[in-house]
Formats: structure tokens, C-alpha cells, sequence
């Protein structure tokens, strides 16, 4: 809290004009800090500032108000029904030596002219003051603020923000930088999921791992609920540290990626696996279409060997420790975001192996449920649905990951190394992990997490309750994900493919499927391929044929892969002109599961009206050091289109 030297209590507006006139003055030196004390929520607040002059401070609007001028004119209007005093103190630049960060801090954002923060791509000119308590120093920040996130951003009340300082400042003990984020977490009834996470993967030594600072967070005097300030991802000494010169920051992620940002500069499919792949850094401003297109390469290098499944060429190219540990924390919390995949990143600096992460983003894990996901807050349902299922290589969970982070499990060496570092950590995971959750809940249990829910009350769910389920959750989670890691079945002794030298266009295969419109993604017909064509047309027989170095891609109307956005472990949505594209505004998806020659398909029927559609799928197979493709056109008939509708 803070330290006043001297304390004027506000007992009537009157009174606290004259004692600001004749008595205040001699108080004051220059850049000292006051505490301006206020009600909200039945609850004491304190917003620090610093100012030159007490003639900073005056009555506007008829003594309604209290208005405070900073150095360069910024003025932070406050409600004198709602002051209780002003306290003077020392100015504090430095940490104290107390520094509890598990404590629930204030922050409170003064925009100019009191504008709204209604944009994600627009920042508005700020203060930011932040209360450090007993353990950290008091800051009063220019800074300008804006919008961030997807679905959290246009789902939801409750508003995540991003905040860009004019120079770098340390917040709350947190290495300084420019840019923070504050998350609304509104999806997690706990506040805890990206906090837990954090925290396991820092234990777990996961290279740049974002740090939890809660904070209840005022926005022009609203308050706005508990927020968790954290870093943003970034490059940066403080961040992910990797060179200016030659540092790689990716990211993998639909949503940034070319399929919804197709006039974007800095992304690409990725070469091997055709991810969605967004260049964090270097950033705009270095990131040449040069650069671009080698970084696309150097990146395809680590892809080639995974799909190769030469484990010794990935090791040399990946820090294999940080895949195993990012991959079973992934499993752990069961975030299917990987299967998209959404924000996952990975980064390089120079000539070094790649190495995944930071962690981000998982509201979306933890079983939450996708069937109400605009309004729902419904998580911990089943601890058994898995993203990387009991048999990875063959991709056999409940959401179907890119090979990327799947095709080492079938070498031996890669098997072992995740078994063995499950069984590491498993024993004392729960003990560590949650217990800094119970640090963090001790001081959200006495107050935040109640005005929270005054603040954004959900129907139905309890702050307490939805962390006890957490926590069991998390304890069968535990045991189960040891009985499924420890459970992978070890590979046999592999050679690995040589790298591609060429590929081939093998021959087209044309077949028809008619779907019926009113049945939606429930059809009774499937695409029926003759596997013993595919193989003819792929010069192999039966004997030679291995069913897990089969890709099967979607291909756009130029003959480019594009992406799998469905569930299957291939596949593909398409759009009225033929090119895979997004579910949303898709008309006909193809979906392929463990039957390689019986392909699953459907109509969306709120956005397709069309009675034909022509799509092309491709098998790809390497022979030797030749990658070997053959074409399936398929033909669908849709039959009774708009049937049913009332119009």
C-alpha cells in the first residue's frame, strides 16, 4: 500500500478546496508521488500518480470532480463522491524488498479525452498507473492501449487489451519492455488455465516463458474485473532473446496464417506440412519477400526431416528436449488449438536448432466445450479425450494434429526420450504446479474473484466450484496422460527416408458421390476409392505399401496444397470456386480418418445453394528419393438443395 507522509481526508468538497488552496503547497517538492484513495465496490482503492505542483490538482464541474494534470497536460478526472483523500509520499522508483507477486495488484488505464477502446488495430493515447503494494514500485506510464485477441476479442464482454509504452519500463518485478497484454480470461471461470500452464512450463524449463501478474483493472474509474498482465510474445532481450540479425520468431496459427489473411506479407504455408505459418519476427519492417520465402525454406528443412522421420537429422536441427516437453504438455491440457494449430510458436536464433515455444493461449484446453463456444464456460467435463491419442503416429486421438508433431513418434529414439521425460516430472507435477496455484488463489479468494464475478456474472458458474473441478481434473488428467504416454507403443527400428530429389505426377482419378442437402454433415454416402488403382498409378503393390507414409492433401483449383481445416487426419473444406478454404463459408468438406480409400464427406447447408461442386484431392507417397502424387477429382451431385426451408 502506499506510505503517506501527510494524508488529507475529504470530508466535504467545501473544506478540501480551501485546504488545496491555502495548506498544500508547502507539502509538495517536485515529481512526488500521491495516492489518490477512492471507493469502488465497497472496496478502497489507490491510484498512484506523480505530479510538479499541487496547483496540478483542482475542483472542475461545480466541486463534482477532482481533475489531476500530469507534466504534459494529460488530465485524470476523478468523482469527489467517490474520493475518500489524497496521500503524499516519497517518490519509489525501485522493487521494495518484499516481492509477493502472487498478490492481486492494481492497474488503472486513463485513456485521452476518456476514449473508448473499441478497435484492435487502432491504439489510443494512455496513462498507465499501477500500484505496486508492499512489493513492487508504483508506476505512472504514457503508453497508448488497444484491442487484442480473436474469439476473445469478438465474442465476448469482457475485453483482452494490449498495451504499448513509449519506452521500456519493468512492471510488477517482469523484465522491461514496450508491450504487455492484459488477458480478460473471461472464457476460464478459474482465471488459473494460462497460469497454470505458465507456471508448468517454466518448472519444466521451456525456453521464455511468460510470467502471471494479476491485476484488478480500472479503465477510465470502470472497473473492469481481474485481468492477468503478462508479456507479449515478441523478440527482444527480455523476451524471446533470440539475435536481431538473424533471429527467427514463428508462429502457426489459422488465424494469422494466409487461408484468413491472404493479402498478409508475412506468412506462408509452411512447405512440407502446409501449416499456416506467420513470421513474428523478423518483423515488418526487416521482413523482405526475400526473407520471407528463406525463412519458408529454412523452416522446410525441419519439416523434411520429420517427415522423413530421420530423428538423427531433426535432432540436429531441433532441441528436442523443448518438442517433448511443449508435445506432452499440449496432451496434458488437452489443447486441441494444436490440431488447428493456433498459436503455437517456435523460434531460432542464427545457426542454433529451433526450439518450440513460448506457451500461449489455453482457454480453449482443459475439455472445454466447443458446442456452446460463443457463450459457454463449460470445461472438465471428460479427463479421457486426447489430442495426441495412445498411438501418435497413427494420429488416433479425438482432434487430428499436423504430422509435424506426430511423425517422430515413430522412431524409437524419439519415444523414449518422451517417456522418459514424462516420468521425470510426472510424481511432483501435480504437487508443484498446484501449489502455486494455491499461492495465487490465496490472494484472489480475498476479494478480486467475488468483485470479478459482480463485475461479469455467469449464469450458472461459481468461482469456487469451477476450481475444484479444475483440480480433480487435472489429478485424473495426471494418471491418465502417464497410462497413455508410458502406453505408446515403442516403434520398430526405422530407416529413415532419404530427402525428396523429385516428385511426379503419377495420373488423375475421377470419382462421384451425390450428398443429400437436408442431411448436412450426416451423409450415408461416402468417396469410395479404388485403393488397388492408387497403388497401380503409384508403380508400388501391396507388399511394398505402408500405410503411414501416406499424406493426403487438398488441393486449390492452381494445383498449390491448401489447408486442412477439418477434424479428419486429411482433408479439406471447400468454397463455391473449388479452393480449400475455412469452415466458415466452406460449402463441401472432405474428411479422411484411419480408412485411407473411404473418405467421410458433407455439405455446410447455411452457406452452400449449389447442385454441383468439383474439388481434387491428392495421395501423396515418397518411393526412394522421388515423392510420387496422383490426383482425386471428385464430382459431388448435391441433391435437394434448400429443401426443407420455408422461404
Amino acid at each position: 500500500m502506499f506510505r503517506p507522509q501527510n494524508t488529507i481526508t475529504i470530508w466535504r468538497r467545501v473544506w478540501f478546496a480551501l485546504i488545496v488552496t491555502l495548506l498544500l503547497p508547502g507539502f509538495l517538492s517536485a515529481q512526488e508521488w500521491i495516492g489518490v484513495h477512492h471507493r469502488a465496490m465497497s472496496h478502497g482503492w489507490v491510484t498512484p500518480l506523480h505530479i510538479d505542483s499541487v496547483e496540478h490538482i483542482e475542483f472542475i464541474n461545480g466541486f463534482t470532480s477532482l481533475r489531476v494534470q500530469l507534466n504534459d497536460g494529460f488530465e485524470m478526472p476523478f468523482s469527489v463522491g467517490a474520493l475518500d483523500s489524497i496521500d503524499f509520499a516519497e517518490l519509489l522508483d525501485e522493487e521494495l524488498e518484499q516481492k509477493n507477486h502472487y498478490e492481486v495488484f492494481q492497474m488503472y488505464v486513463f485513456t485521452q479525452n476518456a476514449q473508448a477502446i473499441n478497435s484492435k488495430e487502432n491504439y489510443v493515447p494512455c496513462y498507465v498507473a499501477v500500484n505496486g503494494g508492499d512489493s513492487y514500485a508504483h508506476r505512472l506510464l504514457p503508453a497508448s492501449i488497444r484491442g487484442r485477441g480473436n474469439s476473445t476479442w469478438n465474442w465476448y464482454d469482457k475485453k483482452p487489451y494490449r498495451l504499448k509504452l513509449d519506452k521500456k519500463h519493468k512492471i510488477l518485478g517482469v523484465a522491461k519492455a514496450k508491450s504487455w497484454v492484459l488477458l480478460a480470461n473471461y472464457r476460464d471461470v478459474t482465471d488459473l488455465m494460462n497460469t497454470f500452464v505458465f507456471e508448468l512450463g517454466r518448472w519444466m524449463g521451456l525456453p521464455y516463458t511468460n510470467h502471471t501478474r494479476y491485476v484488478e483493472l480500472f479503465v477510465n474509474g470502470d472497473y473492469t474485473g481481474v485481468y492477468q498482465l503478462t508479456e507479449q510474445i515478441q523478440q527482444g532481450e527480455n523476451r524471446v532473446n533470440v539475435s536481431d540479425d538473424r533471429g527467427i520468431l514463428l508462429s502457426l496459427d489459422e488465424d494469422d496464417g494466409p487461408n484468413i489473411n491472404a493479402d498478409a506479407t508475412d506468412n506462408f504455408w509452411s512447405k512440407v506440412f502446409a501449416m499456416p505459418t506467420t513470421v513474428k519476427y523478423p518483423d515488418d519492417d526487416l521482413l523482405t519477400p526475400e526473407r520471407r520465402d528463406s525463412i519458408r525454406e529454412v523452416f522446410g528443412v525441419l519439416e523434411d526431416a520429420i517427415n522423413r522421420q530421420d530423428y538423427a537429422a531433426a535432432s540436429e536441427l531441433m532441441d528436442m528436449e523443448s518438442f517433448v516437453r511443449y508435445l506432452m504438455i499440449q496432451q496434458l491440457i488437452y489443447n486441441v488449438e494444436l490440431s488447428a494449430p493456433r498459436s503455437i510458436f517456435l523460434h531460432k536464433d542464427g545457426d542454433g536448432k529451433w526450439a518450440m515455444g513460448p506457451l500461449w493461449d489455453f482457454d480453449a484446453g482443459f475439455d472445454f466445450d466447443w458446442g456452446n463456444m460463443y457463450t459457454g464456460h463449460t470445461f472438465f467435463t471428460d479427463y479421457k479425450e486426447t489430442i495426441l491419442g495412445s498411438d501418435p503416429v497413427n494420429r488416433n486421438g479425438n482432434y487430428q494434429c499436423p504430422r509435424f508433431f506426430t511423425n517422430l513418434f515413430g522412431c524409437k529414439e524419439f519415444v523414449k526420450l518422451y517417456k522418459d521425460t514424462w516420468n521425470h516430472y510426472a510424481d511432483s507435477l501435480m504437487e508443484h504446479t498446484w501449489g502455486e496455484m494455491e499461492h495465487y488463489l490465496e490472494y484472489l479468494r480475498q476479494g478480486p474473484m467475488k468483485r470479478e464475478a459482480n463485475r461479469w456474472p455467469i449464469s450458472g458458474k461459481s468461482f469456487e466450484t469451477e476450481v475444484a473441478k479444475m483440480k480433480a481434473w487435472l489429478e485424473k488428467r495426471v494418471a491418465y496422460t502417464g497410462q497413455l504416454i508410458n502406453g505408446i507403443p515403442d516403434p520398430d527400428d526405422i530407416d529413415p527416408e532419404q530427402p525428396v530429389q523429385s516428385e511426379k505426377l503419377c495420373g488423375t482419378i475421377d470419382v462421384s458421390v451425390t450428398v443429400n442437402w437436408n442431411d448436412g454433415y450426416s451423409q450415408s454416402n461416402s468417396i469410395v476409392i479404388d485403393h488397388t488403382q492408387v497403388l497401380g498409378l503409384l508403380g508400388i503393390d501391396e507388399l511394398q505399401f505402408k500405410p503411414t507414409k501416406v499424406t493426403i492433401v487438398p488441393l486449390n483449383t492452381d494445383g498449390t496444397v491448401g489447408p486442412n481445416n477439418t477434424n479428419g487426419v486429411f482433408g479439406g473444406w471447400f468454397n463455391g470456386d473449388g479452393n480449400p478454404r475455412v469452415w466458415d463459408g466452406g460449402h463441401v468438406y472432405i474428411e479422411v480418418f484411419s480408412d485411407l480409400f473411404n473418405w467421410s464427406c458433407g455439405v455446410r447447408k447455411d452457406t452452400c445453394y449449389d447442385t454441383e461442386h468439383t474439388v481434387t484431392m491428392q495421395y501423396r507417397y515418397q518411393v526412394d528419393t522421388e515423392l510420387r502424387k496422383v490426383n482425386v477429382r471428385v464430382h459431388f451431385t448435391i441433391a435437394n438443395v434448400g429443401g426443407g426451408w420455408w422461404w
